[in-house]
C-alpha cells in the first residue's frame, strides 16, 4: 500500500473515532482555522490530513522517550477524560494526574516530593501492620487523610523527579501544567482542540478532546510504546 493510500485510510480510521468534531464557529481559536477544513452546522470540522502528521511526529517523539527510559507524565483532568485516563495509566503503569494540576510539580518539584513520601510511608505502614496498635478513630483519622493524598498524588507515587514530557488532553483546561512545562523547557505532546492555541505546545495534535471515543483512541495510538512495556 503505497503512503497516500496508508495515510488515506488513517484519515478514514481517525473520522470513525470522533477526532474530526471540533467546538462551534464561536469558540474557535484563530491559530486553529488553519486545521478546520469546513464548518458544518455551525461547528467546526478539523482537516484530518492535517492531523496525519501531526500524530505520526507525536507517535516517534514518545517512542523516542520510551527507548530513552525517559518519564512521561499524563495530565487530563476534565470529567469526560479523566477516568478513561487514569484506568489506562494504571494498567500500564504511567505516572498521571486526573484530579488537579498540582502547582509547582515541575518548576518546584523538590516541595511536591515530600507529600509523595508521605503518602507512601503512609501506605507502607498500614500494609505492614503499624495501625494495628492505634484507636479506631486514629485509624479513622489515617485513612481519610491517605485518602486525601491519594485523589492529588496517588497517580504520580512512583515519581522520583519531575517527569521528562507531559502528554496533556486539552491543554486549554490544562494551561497552568502548560505555562510550567514552558518555564522549565520540558516538551508537551497535547490533544489541541479548535478552541484553542495549537502554537503553545511543542507536540500538538490537533483533535477532539471530548469524546471518549475519541480519547481513548489517542490514547491508544500515542501511549503504545509505553503501553508494551
Amino acid at each position: 500500500m503505497s503512503t497516500a493510500a496508508q495515510d488515506l485510510k488513517l484519515v478514514e480510521t481517525l473520522f470513525e473515532a470522533e477526532l474530526h468534531l471540533g467546538h462551534k464557529k464561536n469558540r474557535l481559536h484563530p491559530r486553529a482555522r488553519k486545521y478546520v477544513y469546513r464548518i458544518d452546522n455551525g461547528v467546526s470540522i478539523i482537516d484530518l490530513t492535517q492531523t496525519v502528521p501531526q500524530l505520526q511526529k507525536a507517535r516517534e517523539f514518545i517512542k523516542q522517550l520510551k527507548e530513552e527510559n525517559k518519564v512521561l507524565l499524563v495530565v487530563a483532568t476534565k470529567k469526560v477524560a479523566n477516568q478513561v485516563v487514569a484506568d489506562y495509566c494504571k494498567a500500564h503503569s504511567l505516572s498521571f494526574i486526573t484530579a488537579k494540576w498540582l502547582p509547582g510539580l515541575l518548576t518546584n518539584f523538590e516541595t511536591l516530593a515530600k507529600n509523595i513520601k508521605k503518602l507512601n510511608d503512609l501506605k507502607a505502614a498500614e500494609a505492614q501492620g503499624d495501625w494495628g496498635s492505634l484507636a479506631k478513630h486514629e485509624v479513622v483519622k489515617l485513612k481519610k487523610h491517605v485518602a486525601k493524598l491519594e485523589k492529588f498524588y496517588g497517580g504520580i507515587s512512583t515519581l522520583a523527579k519531575h517527569p521528562d514530557a507531559l502528554f496533556i488532553i486539552d491543554c486549554k483546561k490544562e494551561n497552568n501544567a502548560v505555562v510550567e512545562a514552558a518555564k522549565s523547557k520540558i516538551p508537551v505532546v497535547a490533544i489541541t482542540d479548535t478552541n484553542t492555541d495549537p502554537d503553545t505546545v511543542t507536540y500538538p495534535v490537533v483533535a477532539n478532546d471530548d469524546s471518549p471515543k475519541s480519547i481513548e483512541f489517542l490514547l491508544n495510538d500515542l501511549l503504545a510504546p509505553y503501553a508494551k512495556s
